[in-house]
C-alpha cells in the first residue's frame, strides 16, 4: 500500500499533447491551448543527447507527464529491476507532475512484445498486479496512474469487470487512475458493450489524468466492426461525445490527445488539443 508521504504530483485541468521533437520549435514559439506535455519514458532513458536537452527546455516551462509503455504490469514474470531503475532515474531528475503506466503485459520470458495486451480479471492476477504496483510506487517514491486497456476479446476466466477490477487496484495499492476515452470505445466497440455504462462504472474520483486518441477501423472474421488502438488518426466524433459525458461526470481533468504514428504537422495536434481544451471550458462554465 502507498505511504501517504509519497509524491503525489498534479497536472493542469487543460489540455496536453505527447510530445514529438519536430514539434520542439513550434511548441516553444506558439503553443496555443497546450498547458502541459507528456513523453515517453523509454525514450528519455540515455545519458544525455539532444532530446534530454530539449526536455529539460520544456520542462522549465511546462508541466511533464511521464507515461511508461515498458514495465509490463500485468505480466506474470517479476519486473525488469533494471527498467525500474532507469525510471527511477528518470523521474528523479525531471520531477514531472504525474507518471502512469498500463494495466497491460508486453513481456514473455526475455522476450518483449511491442504491444500492450490485456489481461484476465481474476483473484491471482488481482494479486499479481497489485504487488507489481506497490513495488513500482515504492522503488519510484511516488504514486503511480494506472491506464485501462484497450481489449479485442474477453477472457472467460475473468470474475471481475474492469472498472471494478482497477478500483479494487486502487483501493489494495493507493494508486490512481488514467481514464483512457479510445480504448474505453475500443473496447466497448470490440466486445459490444456500451462506452457510457463503463464511464459510468469507472472510479472517476481516483482519475488523475485523460486520453483521447485516433484508431484505426477494420472488420472481424464474421464482418463485424473491429477497431486498433493506433493513435495515428484524429479523435473520431464519437470518442470527443464520450469524453465530453466523461468530464460532464467528472469535472474538469487534465485530457491529452495522443498521436504517436503518422505523426502530423503542429497545426493539425494543436487543433485536435483546441478541441479537447474546449470541452474543458464549457464543463468549467
Amino acid at each position: 500500500m502507498l505511504d501517504a508521504s509519497v509524491k503525489a504530483g498534479s497536472l493542469p485541468a487543460g489540455a496536453g499533447v505527447g510530445y514529438k521533437p519536430q514539434h520542439f520549435t513550434d511548441i516553444t514559439d506558439a503553443p496555443g491551448p497546450v498547458e502541459w506535455l507528456e513523453i515517453h519514458a523509454e525514450n528519455y532513458m540515455g545519458d544525455g543527447g539532444r532530446p534530454l536537452a530539449q526536455l529539460r527546455a520544456l520542462a522549465e516551462r511546462f508541466p511533464i507527464s511521464v507515461h511508461g509503455v515498458g514495465l509490463s504490469i500485468g505480466g506474470e514474470a517479476p519486473l525488469d529491476t533494471d527498467h525500474l531503475g532507469r525510471l527511477k532515474h528518470l523521474l528523479g531528475w525531471l520531477e514531472p507532475a504525474s507518471f502512469s503506466e498500463h494495466l497491460a503485459w508486453s513481456t514473455h520470458g526475455a522476450e518483449f512484445l511491442n504491444d500492450l495486451l490485456p489481461l484476465p480479471y481474476t483473484n491471482t492476477t488481482l494479486a499479481r498486479v497489485a504487488a507489481h504496483i506497490d513495488q513500482v510506487q515504492t522503488t519510484l517514491g511516488r504514486r503511480m496512474l494506472l491506464e485501462n486497456p484497450s481489449s479485442y476479446l474477453a477472457f472467460a476466466e475473468s470474475t471481475w469487470s474492469e472498472p471494478e477490477f482497477l478500483a479494487e487496484l486502487v483501493r489494495r495499492t493507493g494508486c490512481g487512475l488514467l481514464l483512457d476515452v479510445n480504448n474505453v470505445f475500443i473496447s466497448a466497440t470490440n466486445l459490444k458493450t456500451a462506452p457510457q455504462d463503463y464511464i459510468d462504472a469507472f472510479a472517476l474520483t481516483e482519475v488523475g489524468e485523460i486520453h483521447v486518441g485516433g484508431h484505426d477501423e477494420d472488420a472481424d472474421e464474421y464482418g463485424a466492426p473491429l477497431l486498433i488502438d493506433s493513435h495515428g488518426k484524429p479523435v473520431v466524433d464519437p470518442v470527443w461525445a464520450l469524453l465530453d459525458h466523461a468530464l460532464m461526470r467528472a469535472g474538469p481533468l487534465p485530457v491529452l490527445v495522443e498521436w504517436d504514428n503518422d505523426v502530423p504537422d503542429w497545426p493539425v495536434l494543436r487543433d485536435e488539443a483546441a478541441r479537447a481544451a474546449a470541452l474543458l471550458s464549457r464543463v468549467a462554465a
